[in-house]
């Protein structure tokens, strides 16, 4: 099976066997949504930056402690969480507290027409706006599902959160982001 076939779970035991070609398909495929992520709860992109090569480091030195137990995302997103938390603690803060007041350019997901430039940068700034103006545990939900594509079980498990919980947090971020591109339409 070639190496872009394999699962994550596949490639990070694969890594544990210190294959370095298994760590750089983890790393080009979680590289994007980790990084957006890591800058949306903290809101500074040096501070991003330097969490998710933490993050990465940690995963390097874990490697031999991975088990294919859970899925491959969970541990990794577990593990930025864990560094966000660090992070927080070492400024005085709780993660809980964090505002998301500072705007951030992230980058783009999804390329855009040039024809629907304009409209889809004013529309992706909102939705940005939108999310950073979410408290803190609702914008942690939504970015693991939407930027990780992590279950409720799972944003559960990583958050420590209950899954009626988890689901609580993903429907109030929701409804705050279809209020608030309603009034903006």
């Amino acid at each position: 099976m070639a190496m872009m076939q394999k699962s994550d779970e596949e490639l990070m035991l694969l890594y544990q066997q210190d294959d370095a070609q298994a760590f750089e398909m983890l790393y080009r495929r979680h590289k994007d949504p980790l990084y957006r992520y890591l800058l949306r709860q903290c809101q500074i992109p040096g501070v991003a930056e330097e969490l998710f090569q933490d993050v990465w480091t940690r995963l390097i030195v874990a490697r031999r402690r991975y088990r294919a137990s859970a899925r491959f995302t969970t541990f990794l997103y577990q593990v930025a969480r864990n560094r966000l938390i660090d992070y927080y603690r070492a400024n005085g803060r709780n993660l809980e507290d964090a505002t998301g007041d500072e705007a951030v350019d992230a980058p783009a997901a999804r390329a855009t027409q040039p024809e629907h430039a304009v409209e889809t940068r004013q529309q992706a700034n909102r939705v940005l706006a939108l999310i950073e103006a979410l408290p803190a545990l609702q914008r942690e939900a939504f970015l693991l599902h939407e930027e990780a594509g992590l279950t409720l079980d799972e944003i559960g498990e990583v958050t420590g959160a209950g899954r009626e919980t988890v689901k609580s947090r993903l429907r109030y971020a929701l409804g705050s982001l279809r209020k608030g591109m309603e009034e903006w339409l």
